[in-house]
């Protein structure tokens, strides 16, 4: 089911410069909807693995840390005070491997919890299957464009 959660600009702001911080100006400005809708996703996929991991008591560790600063030292051979520096220099590199490391172990855990069933479905039902999904697919994002103009307008009015 799709909900609508309202996020706050300055994180989607910050989100889609981390998204298109690579591109060149011409495509930015040409694709910037399909970057907002990206970056409004990663954020929202990020609040619920966060959740997920609140909620399961996962923490991250430095030991965990420092195996994967090794590993992509393994991986760098002769660049070894190169990565290390990088890590002690720039915070928001750590805290940035932090994150992944600990998503990771959010989806790990899914993974654990998850049970998976193979079902043998008709052509018929399939089919049926797809054209809903197609259906909800438009009529929300029918719902959001209809949320959007009545925003616009109260926009205007003030």
């Amino acid at each position: 089911k799709s909900h609508n959660i309202e996020l706050p600009e300055n994180l989607v702001e910050q989100e889609t410069k981390i998204i298109t911080q690579n591109f060149k100006k011409e495509e930015i400005e040409k694709n910037k909807k399909e970057h907002v809708k990206l970056a409004k996703s990663r954020i929202k996929t990020g609040l619920i693995l966060n959740e997920i991991g609140l909620k399961n008591n996962l923490k991250i560790n430095e030991s965990e840390i420092k195996n994967e600063i090794e590993k992509q030292i393994k991986s760098m051979p002769g660049q070894e005070k190169m990565v290390m520096e990088y890590y002690q220099k720039n915070p928001s590199a750590l805290a940035s491997l932090r994150g992944a490391l600990y998503e990771d172990k959010v989806i790990e855990l899914i993974k654990t919890k998850i049970k998976l069933e193979k079902k043998t479905i008709k052509t018929k039902e399939a089919e049926e299957i797809l054209k809903k999904i197609s259906e909800d697919s438009k009529a929300s994002k029918s719902s959001n464009a209809k949320k959007q103009q009545k925003k616009t307008k109260i926009k205007k009015k003030k």
